[in-house]
């Protein structure tokens, strides 16, 4: 097979995925083990790749317990790539100013500690999340994905709630797989929690009124260091990126009306979010062959042959 010549790079897609991509295209659906001999290499290797091109949003997998992939559609997903792209470079732009004011500063000895300081510790860090959260008036924002330095409850936001200040969170899919993270994160949204889901979420952060920021700087829990971020260039830059996760973040506050039901709704979201059949079912308290079952009625009630058709027929209805 002849070797294409890589054309995504530049979106962020490994020239060997890509070869993936285009190997995918050419069939309607492919398993790993079908591509090795095309590609020439392990179906271990090539389900990595699909797994990576899944996250990118080049690649959906099919329902059921074999792994089994079909590509999407170039026009949208490559235009999705492009966008993302551009958005992580006007991230870095939006950060400009606020990288030459450090460098200006560490050439002249100038300090920005009233903008930016550094904590370190579990201990310390869960001070400042808890103080974040009793100081805001209005609105909390955060980013949650594991590892938890601490305990995966926030005890403290359900006062916050009944105080009237609104909380937003986005959550990764991993988030939701720990042990009785999801059952909390649905009594929260009963309390008045607006909750989402993000796959690829790769930072912590909460934001108080866009005025206080605390943000992990690793996911290393033998090195717990975080910045508290106050009003600056970096806060803006931070908050601008939180609003565009919460912009792409799929909602588990199931709507007034919903025709999927709440249960139903909340196994749509987390299967189009990218969490497994098992990982659902162990959240959800029941077998994997009753969460199949209740996959299979959703999607016979939308029309849809796999998990992604019924997430675009959704979102196309409003539903999610």
């Amino acid at each position: 097979m002849t070797p294409e010549i890589p054309q995504l790079t530049a979106a962020g897609i490994d020239p060997f995925d890509e070869s993936v991509y285009r190997a995918v295209l050419t069939r309607r659906t492919a398993a790993p083990a079908e591509l090795t001999a095309d590609l020439g290499c392990s179906a271990e290797r090539v389900a990595r790749a699909l797994d990576r091109l899944r996250d990118h949003g080049m690649v959906g997998r099919l329902a059921g317990s074999r792994r089994r992939y079909a590509a999407i559609e170039p026009g949208a997903a490559v235009e999705a790539l492009v966008r993302a792209r551009s958005n992580e470079l006007e991230r870095v732009r939006s950060a400009a100013d606020e990288l030459s004011r450090l460098f200006t500063a560490a050439r002249t000895g100038a300090t920005y500690e009233d903008e930016v300081e550094i904590t370190t510790g579990s201990e310390a860090l869960g001070r400042w999340f808890v103080r974040l959260q009793q100081e805001a008036h209005e609105d909390v924002m955060t980013l949650d994905r594991p590892p938890y330095a601490l305990t995966t409850s926030n005890p403290v936001e359900a006062t916050a709630l009944g105080r009237g200040v609104r909380y937003r969170a986005v959550y990764a899919p991993e988030a939701l797989e720990w042990p009785g993270v999801l059952d909390d994160v649905r009594e929260l949204v009963r309390h008045g929690e607006q909750a989402r889901v993000l796959p690829g979420l790769g930072i912590k952060l909460a934001i108080a009124d866009r005025k206080l920021a605390l943000m992990p700087l690793s996911l290393d829990l033998n090195d717990v260091r975080a910045a508290v971020i106050r009003p600056s260039t970096l806060l803006d830059a931070l908050t601008s990126y939180w609003d565009m996760c919460w912009k792409q973040a799929l909602p588990l506050n199931a709507p007034a009306e919903d025709p999927l039901g709440e249960e139903g709704r909340l196994v749509l979201t987390l299967l189009v979010s990218g969490l497994k059949d098992e990982a659902i079912a162990r959240q959800l308290g029941c077998s994997v062959r009753t969460m199949r079952r209740r996959i299979s009625r959703l999607h016979d009630l939308l029309g849809a042959a796999n998990r992604f058709q019924a997430g675009v027929i959704a979102a196309r209805r409003g539903w999610l």
